[in-house]
């Protein structure tokens, strides 16, 4: 990993074979999902807010390219599912950009757009949930970067891998409508994006440096 900054992220296709002969995890350093051991700034955050889940609930993605609608099922994983919830009710999603797009395997957000807000939610890991439910295209699930990680990075399988459920990626959710409009999130700069400098400098990174990837324009709980 490249520092206590780093996170996790699952491996495209492409990249397992060198990394299972390297004798690494199946996941690469990417930023930060989780932990904030090793932080050297004493800037203090107010404790994040927390909301039980219902058990049944439907989350709306506004997008450039439409909507997309998400089914989240609290019983496939708890944990997971109260955090989303309550990311949706605070707005922490509103203007995340599709940061990671690797065509076939997932697409990933979860940054803020602004970078004091990413940073608050990095300091309030998740205990894993097991995983029940399969990581099949369409399930939406949080990134880690190891045990008990998770904090407010998320994907979208664009394809079956269900590889990642022995790699402890537990999905609470699926899109029921809008995978037309995923398949069409912008693509062009795959994995490029510096998900440091997203953590550090937000938005107006992404604005300046990839102004064409796709966003969340607003994220509301559908009742």
């Amino acid at each position: 990993m490249r520092s206590s900054f780093t996170a996790v992220r699952p491996l495209a296709p492409r990249q397992l074979t060198s990394s299972i002969l390297c004798g690494a995890l199946v996941l690469i350093c990417g930023a930060c999902s989780g932990g904030g051991g090793g932080r050297t700034t004493s800037e203090e955050y107010l404790p994040v807010p927390h909301e039980r889940a219902p058990d049944h609930f439907k989350v709306r993605f506004e997008t450039p390219k439409g909507n997309i609608l998400i089914q989240v099922e609290r019983d496939w994983a708890p944990i997971g599912a109260d955090r989303f919830y309550t990311l949706v009710k605070t707005g922490y999603l509103n203007g995340d950009r599709f940061f990671r797009v690797v065509p076939k395997f997932v697409i990933q957000f979860g940054l803020a757009p602004d970078p004091k807000l990413t940073g608050r939610w990095r300091q309030s890991n998740l205990k894993d949930d097991p995983v029940k439910e399969n990581n099949m295209r369409g399930t939406v699930v949080f990134a880690t970067a190891g045990p008990n990680t998770r904090t407010t990075q998320l994907f979208i399988n664009t394809n079956d891998n269900v590889r990642l459920d022995g790699q402890g990626f537990a999905p609470f959710g699926r899109v029921i409508d809008g995978m037309n409009v995923v398949d069409q999130i912008y693509s062009g700069y795959g994995e490029q994006p510096d998900q440091t400098r997203i953590q550090t400098e937000g938005n107006a990174y992404l604005e300046k440096e990839f102004p064409n990837l796709d966003y969340i324009k607003a994220a509301t709980i559908v009742e």
